[in-house]
């Protein structure tokens, strides 16, 4: 057990004599206690890297709108060539967006004849969710 700790305070007028003094016991201290660590339920860091590479991806506002635009198409894909307008880029701009998005997991593409179509993976997108969820005590 830890020996108890006595404050003491003074006062010292202006001419610099001591007036006062004043002791006071604190509340014990829990000296026993002692936090856990955070372990469990932590990413491991080949987790947190293939996280970082999804956050990356999702860094950019326009690959952000991509990903908001292939989740609100009627069919859940989307072609390149109906991606370009909505973000205002040109065609190889979007395709180079998208390949990021597709390096990241978030999406997956299948080439039909000139053109790219685009669909979401949903489980990525919940893997991430999940990945941040706080674990309940």
């Amino acid at each position: 057990m830890r020996p108890s700790l006595v404050l003491i305070s003074t006062c010292v007028n202006a001419s610099g004599r001591l007036t006062s003094v004043t002791a006071r016991t604190p509340l014990p201290l829990a000296v026993d206690a002692c936090c856990s660590p955070v372990t469990g339920g932590a990413l491991s860091e080949d987790a947190a890297t293939a996280l970082a590479r999804v956050f990356k991806a999702l860094a950019d506002p326009t690959r952000v709108r991509l990903v908001s635009l292939i989740a609100a198409s009627v069919d859940g894909e989307a072609c390149i060539c109906d991606l370009t307008e909505p973000v205002g880029l040109a065609q190889p701009t979007v395709s180079h967006h998208m390949k990021l998005l597709a390096d990241a997991g978030l999406v997956t593409r299948e080439q039909r004849g000139k053109w790219a179509y685009y669909r979401i993976v949903p489980e990525a997108l919940a893997a991430t969710a999940r990945a941040l969820t706080p674990v309940a005590i």
